[in-house]
């Protein structure tokens, strides 16, 4: 089968791990008997420096009319000024708006090789197997108004979360989907003890139990749930989150995993049906690490995990897809690990050492 596949390598350490990912989707092509057809755009600084915008009108129809999109990470110290009418961040926002990519699948697994690299006690992220779903097109990063202004009193600054039933209703039912495959266990987290779009929320998501009467809800507060994540992330299965919030939920709970090095995720225009591809976009749930760009040391497994998910969901090939998981499994075992992950006895390696390394293992 042949697959065309848009790069959006970015800023950074965006490029050095893409690369590595590339070469292990290659292997996976020879291997399986597929073709992947690579085609590169810049995006984020990258873009802004050559075209002036975050992402040309261009390199978004590609991602129209790709199979999937691969993106690595954007910004950078050069275009930090929160002046700028134009920052590096807007492109990924105007590919998950562009693609109507309104569910993020975040897995956060401890595997048992690392579990000597977090730095909670192994007892609390033993067995940790959780997913969060996220909700990538709505809330406060894309509501109106949104602006800075001066007033007689000094500057203010504005920003607004909306949410339909609608963009509520589709990104919860993702949830409820995946935790039907799972463990049967959804915990929808929302602010409905003060926020109006939480409440309406709960609501929703209470409405739609009723459909799933095999999985069981639970409604928790943010700020209770961010305490639970630390206190018993085992006891998570499936989480649905609005965006923001599962924007800095996420992040915490990639350190139950060792490093946002090992957090890979994929965004959805909702799951597909079984043997259905469906367009989607991977990337790592890091940034672009612009102090250890060029010197191969980033971690490429996020992104290699990425595209293991990109296998399963916008390629349909599952047991490509475990291939790849089972191939990062057998060099962790191997004690192979690059800076972010490293303890005693084990064998530190670089970005295209352990592209190439997976690669090897296909």
């Amino acid at each position: 089968m042949k697959f065309n596949v848009v790069v959006l390598a970015g800023d950074g350490i965006g490029p050095e791990i893409c690369e590595a990912t590339i070469e292990v989707m290659e292997a996976v092509g020879k291997k399986y008997g597929h073709a992947f057809n690579w085609k590169h755009e810049l995006v984020g600084g990258a873009s802004i420096d050559k075209h002036g915008v975050a992402l040309t009108d261009e390199a978004l129809d590609l991602c129209k009319k790709s199979d999937a999109v691969l993106f690595g990470a954007v910004g950078g110290p050069k275009w930090d000024d929160p002046t700028a009418k134009v920052r590096p961040e807007q492109g990924i926002l105007i590919v998950r708006k562009g693609l109507g990519l309104f569910a993020n699948l975040r897995p956060i697994k401890m595997y048992p090789q690392l579990v000597n690299a977090t730095n909670l006690k192994p007892e609390v992220v033993k067995g940790v197997d959780l997913i969060f779903v996220r909700e990538l097109t709505g809330g406060l990063y894309y509501g109106r108004p949104r602006k800075t202004y001066q007033t007689s009193r000094g500057r203010r600054a504005i920003d607004t979360m909306v949410y339909s039933e609608k963009e509520i209703e589709r990104v919860v039912r993702v949830g409820f989907e995946l935790a039907r495959g799972r463990r049967k266990k959804l915990t929808s987290v929302d602010k409905a003890n003060v926020l109006e779009c939480s409440r309406l929320w709960r609501q929703i998501a209470t409405e739609l139990a009723a459909q799933y009467p095999d999985v069981a809800l639970e409604h928790m507060y943010v700020d209770a749930c961010s305490m639970r994540l630390i206190q018993s992330p085992a006891s998570f299965d499936v989480l649905v989150t609005e965006n923001t919030f599962g924007d800095i939920l996420t992040d915490e709970g990639s350190m139950l995993a060792g490093s946002l090095g090992m957090l890979p995720s994929a965004s959805l225009a909702g799951l597909p049906k079984e043997d259905v591809k469906t367009l989607g976009l991977y990337e790592p749930g890091h940034g672009s690490a612009p102090k250890r760009a060029g010197l191969n040391m980033a971690n490429p497994l996020a992104t290699i995990l990425s595209a293991a998910m990109m296998l399963r969901y916008s390629f349909a090939l599952p047991k490509e897809a475990k291939a790849v998981e089972d191939a990062v499994v057998k060099v962790l075992e191997e004690g192979y690990r690059t800076y972010d992950l490293m303890s005693e006895g084990m064998k530190k390696v670089g970005t295209r050492e352990m592209g190439k390394l997976i690669a090897e293992r296909i």
